[in-house]
């Protein structure tokens, strides 16, 4: 039997350097952008980029890197196809484009003197909401993300219909049909999310009045940039068997796990990563995930540490949770995967300045992150390393908690240690 194997999509990703966004960055959020394709299982093949004082409102690129780009695409076309030099099937842009964009863009890409191509031009959005489709398990994630996805495409509809813009109707009417079939889409969808939200308020109530039945066990959440290992820390504090891998996004659902550590019960709930320009309607769907991090009593922020720029990201979830949480959170701050961290050491007589990337482990700890005084661990979840240190400091300040709420525990307390 001869075995199908499934077809695989290429791309090129495209990207802005801006007086806001300097070249390193871009590089950084291109790479992100290529983890997140490789995440969806499309295969980055090679990245533009362009030095423009902001994104042109008719192509987002300027004509002559369109161009570029084009010809490009147009050159795979014309090589044997082979896994190596595969012909492209999609354009990722790393900013959100507006329908115009899209529309002149995929007509730009598109074009050729005969045999038109169907190159799909894509931007990190829907990226994001494709990938959040393919993973999304449980009804409810699937609900949340289905009326995501239709709040995003519901301006962008205007595409799909263009080829009938010009008609006319029948019966001297002035109103073109491609109009009135686009009108008609709107309304369905717009049917359907009034339906999707319907939805989610009753399965956000039914998961409120779970939240309410726990009892008063004091509730951590875990929080983070998704892929800092948060599902792979939930498996090792609840012996549970929550998926983790080396993928954006690998949880999308709300898992809580009862933990005891010692004499000490809580809830334990590992949330949704979050990322950099995460698609507001992801955000406004998933409000129920969101509640997880409202209502904890203690969140722990896991970082990782071996990333380059891990600060950012963890500058990135911060404003998250601020945006969330109208009031502070105590937060134990978790740098996880000290296993691979690595640095390059300044040579003696290098005058350059002192990067990041020459900033050993123990520097690191002397900087910004000794301000977190005792509210902060270094571990490696995968390896096990400092994990009785981490149950140590959550047992304090989880005590802590239970205590101020139970004061007569305390005796208890006292009568156990």
């Amino acid at each position: 039997m001869i075995e199908i194997k499934p077809y695989i999509e290429h791309a090129v990703l495209v990207g802005l350097i801006t007086p806001n966004q300097p070249e390193e960055r871009t590089k950084e959020y291109l790479d992100e952008l290529a983890f997140l394709a490789d995440t969806h299982g499309i295969v980055p093949v090679k990245r533009f980029t362009q030095r423009l004082d902001q994104p042109n409102t008719a192509t987002y690129v300027g004509e002559g890197k369109l161009e570029e780009i084009r010809q490009f695409i147009i050159s795979r076309e014309q090589l044997p196809t082979n896994e190596e030099q595969a012909p492209i099937d999609v354009v990722i842009f790393d900013d959100e484009l507006s329908p115009r964009q899209i529309r002149n863009l995929e007509k730009a890409i598109n074009h050729r003197e005969k045999h038109p191509a169907n190159i799909r031009v894509i931007d990190r959005t829907i990226l994001i909401l494709e990938i959040f489709l393919q993973r999304a398990q449980t009804s409810y994630a699937k609900t949340q993300v289905e009326m995501a996805h239709l709040q995003y495409m519901l301006p962008r509809l205007t595409r799909m219909w263009s080829h009938l813009d010009r008609q006319r109707g029948g019966g001297g009417t002035n109103r073109g049909m491609g109009e009135t079939q686009i009108e008609a889409d709107k309304r369905v969808i717009g049917q359907r999310i009034a339906l999707l939200r319907e939805e989610l308020k009753t399965i956000d109530k039914q998961m409120a009045t779970q939240r309410q039945n726990r009892g008063k066990l004091v509730r951590v959440a875990l929080v983070g940039y998704t892929n800092v290992g948060k599902s792979t820390l939930m498996n090792l504090l609840s012996k549970s068997d929550v998926f983790a891998e080396n993928k954006l996004f690998a949880t999308l659902d709300t898992t809580v796990r009862k933990v005891t550590i010692e004499n000490l019960p809580f809830l334990l709930s590992d949330t949704v990563g979050f990322i950099r320009k995460l698609p507001h309607h992801l955000v406004e769907s998933f409000k129920s995930t969101l509640d997880e991090v409202r209502e904890a009593d203690l969140l722990i922020h896991v970082v990782d540490i071996s990333h380059p720029n891990f600060e950012e990201q963890y500058e990135v979830v911060q404003q998250t949770i601020a945006d969330i949480c109208k009031e502070d959170k105590p937060t134990i701050v978790i740098f996880n995967k000290i296993d691979n961290f690595t640095y390059v050491p300044k040579e003696e007589d290098d005058l350059t300045p002192i990067r990041r990337e020459n900033l050993s482990l123990a520097d690191l700890e002397k900087s910004w992150m000794a301000r977190l005084g005792d509210d902060c661990i270094f571990i490696s979840a995968k390896q096990k390393e400092n994990i009785d240190a981490l149950r140590a400091l959550m047992y304090d300040r989880i005590k802590a908690i239970h205590i101020k709420r139970y004061p007569y525990n305390d005796f208890l307390f006292q009568n156990y240690e």
